[in-house]
């Protein structure tokens, strides 16, 4: 089984979703205890928040690539980014 970089943090209950559904999925697929081999960088979606509001998309897309490196370093084969739209409304 692969292992998963999950990004989470953009809000926790987004990430508590992504993460349940992934083992859910791995335990249907797998079958009995089985569950997803994940590495999880949680992030403080605060500051993410305020460079939304202020357009600095730059910013966010290199907070998130530094992550997406971290969680490659520490072994990570793929990654998923949890987070759910809310029609682009922040604040």
């Amino acid at each position: 089984m692969r292992l998963v970089g999950l990004i989470g943090g953009m809000s926790w209950e987004s990430t508590a979703e992504y993460y349940r559904i992934m083992n859910e999925e791995v335990a249907a697929r797998v079958g009995g205890l089985s569950s997803a081999r994940l590495i999880l960088s949680s992030v403080d979606f605060g500051p993410f928040a305020a460079r939304m509001k202020s357009g600095d998309w730059d910013g966010i897309r290199a907070d998130l690539v530094r992550e997406a490196v971290r969680l490659r370093d520490a072994g990570a084969e793929a990654l998923v980014l949890a987070a759910q739209g809310d029609g682009g409304h922040i604040g």
